[in-house]
């Protein structure tokens, strides 16, 4: 009996394991929103690190973070590094592409909880009532991240994030 459940255990890990290894090697997360406001002042809210205490969303997540600026405060060359609790961990980011109320690319580097180095961009474009703005993520998806995947889905828990975000940024570009 006892052997029968160790095999049966055994061949349910080595098939989550062979799961895993079938899924994707990268990842994408994307949301967009129409904000209410000219491209120009969004791309200044997102281009110019210092105003992301007013809206990025893991701002409020640990209002205690340490954060260091590095740099200009804006355009290519802005860096960004913090150190928080459990919910924001510790990580950089800095802007490696600014493209005037249109484009901003940021390189992100996660140390902790898991390292990882991911790209973020945001695209602007002129909309009926606005900017639609589009905001990605992605990057290489280790076996780790895979086998974690299973059991969490990447996309809807940092997708509510960007959701919150857009929304925070829309709020604060109407004022």
């Amino acid at each position: 009996m006892f052997k029968t459940l160790l095999l049966v255990v055994i061949a349910l890990v080595g098939v989550v394991l062979v799961y895993a290894a079938t899924l994707p090697a990268s990842f994408r997360v994307e949301r967009s929103r129409v904000i209410n406001a000219s491209p120009e002042i969004v791309f200044d809210h997102i281009n110019h690190l210092p105003a992301w205490r007013d809206w990025s969303p893991w701002e409020h997540k640990d209002p205690a973070m340490q954060r260091t600026l590095n740099g200009p405060e804006s355009g290519v060359g802005a860096a960004y590094a913090w150190k928080g609790n459990k919910d924001v961990g510790e990580g950089r980011m800095e802007i490696v592409e600014s493209v005037p109320s249109s484009r901003i690319r940021i390189k992100l580097d996660f140390i902790s909880p898991f390292e990882a180095h991911n790209q973020v961009e945001f695209t602007l474009t002129p909309s009926d009532g606005g900017t639609r703005v589009i905001w990605t993520m992605s990057g290489p998806s280790p076996f780790v991240s895979r086998l974690m995947g299973i059991f969490m889905d990447m996309d809807a828990m940092i997708g509510k994030d960007f959701e919150t975000g857009l929304a925070s940024l829309d709020t604060l570009s109407r004022d």
